[in-house]
C-alpha cells in the first residue's frame, strides 16, 4: 500500500471514528501532498510523501517551540497533539549514538579532515539517514566529529 493509499484509508477510518484531531492532521498531510504533486506535475513516490511528511513534522515542533517561547501553552499542545499523528508515518528516528556513527563512517569514506569538508559529509550522510534524523541534529555532529 503506498503512502498516499494509507493516508486515505486512515482519513476514512479517523471519519468513522469521529477522531477529529486525526481527521484535522490527515486532511493537513493530505494537502501539503496535493500541493507537491501539482508543483511537480505529476505523482509523488512514496519517499516524496515522506519528505513532505517529514517537513510538517519540522514545522510543528519550531512552532511548539516557538509558541512554548512566547508562553502559549495551549498551541504548543496542539502542535504537540499534531506531530503525534505524524510520527505514525514516520520512520523510528535515529539516535544520536547512530547517527555519530553514520557521521564517522562517512567521513571515514570521504576522508574529511575538518571543517572545511563539512559540505562533502553532509550529502551523503543526509541520503543515509533520510526522515530519520533531524538535519540540525545530523549538523551539530558533523561540526562536532570534523572539530575531533
Amino acid at each position: 500500500m503506498s503512502m498516499i493509499d494509507k493516508l486515505q484509508e486512515d482519513m476514512k477510518n479517523a471519519q468513522k471514528s469521529k477522531d477529529v484531531l486525526k481527521l484535522s492532521t490527515i486532511r493537513l498531510i493530505r494537502s501539503s501532498v496535493s500541493y507537491s504533486q501539482i508543483e511537480k506535475g505529476r505523482e509523488l513516490t512514496d519517499d516524496e510523501v515522506l519528505a513532505v511528511i517529514t517537513k510538517e513534522a519540522k514545522q510543528r515542533r519550531e512552532s511548539i517551540e516557538a509558541a512554548r517561547n512566547v508562553g502559549r501553552n495551549d498551541i504548543a499542545e496542539q502542535e504537540s497533539a499534531e506531530l503525534d499523528i505524524l510520527k505514525q508515518y514516520l520512520p523510528e528516528q535515529l539516535s544520536e549514538a547512530e547517527v555519530e556513527a553514520i557521521v564517522r563512517e562517512v567521513v571515514a569514506e570521504v576522508g574529511a579532515a575538518d571543517l572545511k569538508d563539512r559540505g562533502k559529509v553532509m550529502g551523503p550522510i543526509m541520503q543515509k539517514t533520510r526522515g530519520r534524523a533531524d538535519g540540525r541534529m545530523v549538523g551539530q555532529i558533523v561540526e562536532r566529529v570534523l572539530r575531533g
